[in-house]
């Protein structure tokens, strides 16, 4: 089985490249996703987190304010390792779980990892390649405030709340420039992934 770590800052088009190594035969296992998973309605990890932040973090409807408690833990240090206290064990035994049913299946598995804050967290050691989408500051700014429709100060802040470009690139074995088309990343992946599959074969034993 191939791991391969797959990120990008916000703008740089990463999900666009998730989802084109999905169709040419990847297994994606997306961080961000499974994070929203383990705190449904119904699970242990939103009891969890509703016995320590109190039905305050609830919608009407009994789903998670994310909005809620995101303004609770981003101004208290405290709470917010209390959060990730609960979130990152049922994470990680998600990431571990479904890794396990990709190995099963098929023990030639290309697993990509989709984890937005790889660079951050220093998890490049764990991957046997680190693929970053790259995009020019201004390009992602661009893309943002007009298909996001976030303001620009909005969206600046949330660049600079990331790594940096330098240090995403610092940690890239593959990277894939998204700054043109969408049949221009459409051929970069085409690439990408013949060399995924020959760096798959030649680790074959």
């Amino acid at each position: 089985m191939l791991k391969i770590g797959l990120t990008g800052g916000i703008g740089s088009g990463k999900s666009e490249v998730s989802r084109r190594l999905s169709d040419r035969g990847a297994v994606v296992i997306d961080a961000d996703k499974i994070a929203r998973e383990v705190v449904e309605p119904g699970t242990p990890g939103l009891a969890r987190v509703v016995a320590v932040f109190g039905d305050e973090v609830l919608r009407a409807d009994g789903a998670l304010d994310r909005e809620r408690l995101g303004s609770i833990v981003f101004s208290d240090s405290g709470k917010l390792a209390a959060l990730n206290g609960i979130v990152h064990p049922l994470v990680g035994a998600r990431v571990a779980e479904l890794q396990s049913q990709a190995a099963e299946d098929d023990e030639d598995a290309i697993v990509v990892y989709d984890v937005p804050l790889l660079v951050e967290n220093k998890l490049a050691p764990m991957y046997d390649a680190v693929i970053v989408v790259d995009a020019a500051d201004e390009v992602r700014l661009a893309r943002l405030t007009g298909v996001r429709g976030m303001s620009e100060q909005d969206a600046r802040a949330r660049i600079a709340a990331q790594a940096s470009r330098e240090d995403r690139l610092g940690v890239a074995d593959i990277v894939i420039r998204n700054e043109g088309s969408l049949e221009e990343l459409d051929a970069r992946v085409d690439e990408v992934w013949t060399r995924l599959s020959a760096l798959r074969v030649n680790r074959a034993p």
